[in-house]
């Protein structure tokens, strides 16, 4: 019995919120980056190999940035553990703090630095030029990797409440 709880316990840091919310971010970001390929222009000659690459690269800036809104809202919240029972507002900041993220990215990833550019029918917000479609990302998957992220954690407090 001991062997198990010291082994239970070297796992422990899968529980933790950041872990889980690093594992669900890049799942659905990636899924995202992979569909939303059609409203980028890609040159032709470009490999499978390199497309998953570069979405790959992609979705690890998403997950960075989803940590660093976790993060944000931790530190307001002054618990981690705020995706147990997030709030509207919590959620609201996590997402809207992704949105002005990718704003001002996708502003000079597709303008300054040139790093990508848009189809010529990626619906853009006026004025700004962002495109709709990373907007829509920001919008949809911080709130759902919240909801994934509260159902596992959930799941893991009553297993290991049932165990111990």
């Amino acid at each position: 019995m001991s062997n198990y709880s010291s082994i239970i316990r070297s796992f422990r840091w899968l529980n933790s919120p950041e872990w889980n919310v690093i594992v669900f971010s890049f799942l659905l970001s990636f899924f995202w980056e992979i569909q939303q390929m059609q409203f980028y222009q890609v040159p032709s000659e470009i490999s499978c190999f390199d497309i998953n690459k570069n979405c790959t690269l992609a979705t690890v800036g998403d997950v960075a940035i989803s940590l660093a809104s976790f993060w944000t809202v931790a530190a307001l919240s002054k618990s981690r553990q705020w995706v147990h029972q997030p709030s509207c507002k919590q959620i609201s900041i996590f997402t809207l703090i992704g949105v002005a993220i990718t704003i001002v990215f996708e502003a000079l990833a597709t303008g300054q630095l040139g790093l990508w550019a848009y189809a010529e029918f990626m619906p853009t917000i006026p004025f700004l030029g962002t495109g709709l479609v990373p907007l829509a990302m920001w919008l949809l998957v911080p709130p759902l990797t919240i909801w994934f992220v509260k159902r596992q954690l959930s799941n893991v407090t009553r297993t290991s409440s049932k165990s111990i």
